[in-house]
């Protein structure tokens, strides 16, 4: 039996230390053995989940299965963990000083088979161990980390233009998140915006923030999916703070109406995620006559969040995350052609030219809202196979699959985006992978002069009135 015992002091409030250490998924982020974690057992964590950490230890590569056998919440949690080599029962307690929180943690290791006779030589190598483990968690929880930049391997691969592109697929994902962070920030006090949730990256945005402990309002089009929605959501995660808005963002007027309804609530939103998307074939326009792949993926947006930033201003420390596309690194910003019109038309490129014109935007927001402290990013999520994609593009989807990123690795620079502290300290980015990384691919595709002040004039001063095609449109009710 080897009995590894260490202590650590943080400058953190008890159940915030409580509510991190608790999730032993972050055990891969702080634990100096593990590599890879995860949560088997839906719902909350109580007595009785269990999780499953890949550790890789002097006596090789194993995989615990961790089952919470006591939880005393902000004070105390016990797990039991087993593989062929060994059992380990792991005590956290928590308790509270003046300057924070003290950690004591023990961890009993009893030992199988011929593995009993190694106890003497394995000690040593088990206690350093335990001690990097206890300096990981320490380091995890006091949250002070450098304003993220880009690495020098990414630099190099987006000049390349190739490797940067290779870089949108899964091996883009392995590769960054051996450098990745811990993120240890409380979200049980934060109030997330998420637009296009019911499915794809939305959908697993919002599981992961719900599993952080995050109040959501999900902004879906069908009303037939809400309660499934959020009886999933409760289900999976434990969390009730989930509440549902009914809006079809293509529509103007849907919009306005959501951001009234918004407001008459009164809750500060201190995330906003602008992730409702489609792309669009054959060429068609919406019931207020705007060509749809405009007015879903910029002028929703634009409308949405200049709509409710009176309620990111109620937030001590408010974030805009625009979901943009690596498509748009084909297309410069021309706002002639933002409107697309049925004869030539490419529903991959209207997309990526509404995105351009998102980032373009995102740097705006965050220049213009700086003195306010509004933090605007726009992330790309890579190739990630999510039922858009498969339906919108089903040759790439065909092409691509086996290197395609799951819709929760697409969506893991929106989640830490939106929780991770260091993340607040840059503004105006576009982020992959977790690194800011070039808005051009291609110099070709850098803007003309004048064509950012005409995006935000055009945006700011369009009228459906002027641009509907539809007979009978209401302007008064739709312009704003």
């Amino acid at each position: 039996m080897i009995v590894l015992h260490e202590k650590i002091d943080v400058a953190r409030p008890v159940h915030e230390a409580f509510a991190y250490i608790s999730d032993f998924r972050t055990a891969q982020e702080w634990d100096a053995t593990a590599f890879a974690a995860s949560k088997l057992t839906p719902g909350k964590i109580e007595v009785g989940t269990e999780f499953e950490v890949a550790c890789e230890l002097p006596v090789g590569s194993v995989k615990l299965l961790y089952t919470v056998t006591r939880l005393e919440p902000d004070r105390c949690i016990e797990l039991h963990g087993s593989c062929g080599l060994f059992d380990v029962n792991d005590v956290i307690q928590f308790g509270e000083t003046a300057a924070g929180t003290h950690i004591d943690y023990r961890a009993t290791f009893t030992f199988k088979g011929l593995l009993t006779a190694g106890e003497k030589v394995m000690r040593a190598g088990m206690e350093r161990m335990g001690r990097e483990s206890l300096q990981g968690m320490k380091t995890a929880l006091e949250d002070n980390f450098a304003a993220p930049t880009i690495s020098s391997s990414n630099r190099r691969a987006d000049r390349l233009v190739l490797p940067g592109l290779a870089r949108f697929s899964r091996l883009g994902y392995s590769h960054g998140r051996k450098q990745w962070l811990p993120v240890s920030a409380y979200m049980g006090d934060k109030h997330v915006v998420i637009t296009g949730a019911n499915a794809g990256l939305g959908l697993a945005t919002a599981r992961r923030l719900a599993e952080m402990g995050a109040e959501l309002t999900l902004v879906i089009r069908n009303e037939q999916l809400a309660k499934p929605l959020v009886d999933q959501l409760r289900r999976e995660t434990g969390n009730d703070k989930i509440h549902v808005e009914i809006a079809d963002l293509s529509l103007m007027a849907e919009v306005k109406r959501l951001t009234q309804r918004l407001k008459r609530r009164g809750k500060a939103i201190d995330i906003l995620v602008n992730n409702a998307g489609a792309l669009f074939n054959p060429w068609g326009e919406t019931t207020e006559g705007l060509e749809q792949s405009f007015a879903l993926l910029l002028l929703s947006p634009y409308r949405l969040t200049e709509g409710l930033k009176p309620l990111l201003k109620k937030s001590e420390s408010p974030r805009v995350i625009n979901v943009v596309s690596g498509g748009m690194y084909s297309q410069q910003l021309e706002v002639r052609k933002l409107i697309a019109q049925p004869e030539g038309y490419s529903g991959s490129v209207a997309y990526a030219r509404a995105k351009r014109g998102l980032m373009v935007m995102t740097e705006q927001w965050a220049q213009d809202w700086a003195e306010e402290g509004i933090v605007v990013n726009a992330m790309h999520p890579g190739w990630a196979d999510t039922p858009g994609v498969e339906s919108a593009l089903p040759g790439f989807h065909k092409l691509t699959r086996k290197i395609l990123r799951s819709p929760e690795e697409g969506a893991d620079t929106i989640v830490w985006l939106a929780a991770a502290t260091e993340a607040g300290r840059v503004s105006g980015k576009l982020f992959l992978d977790r690194e800011p990384r070039t808005t051009y691919l291609l110099s070709s595709k850098v803007e003309e002069d004048g064509e950012r002040e005409a995006l935000i004039d055009f945006l700011s001063n369009f009228s459906l009135a002027q641009h509907s095609n539809s007979e009978g449109t209401d302007s008064a009710t739709l312009a704003y």
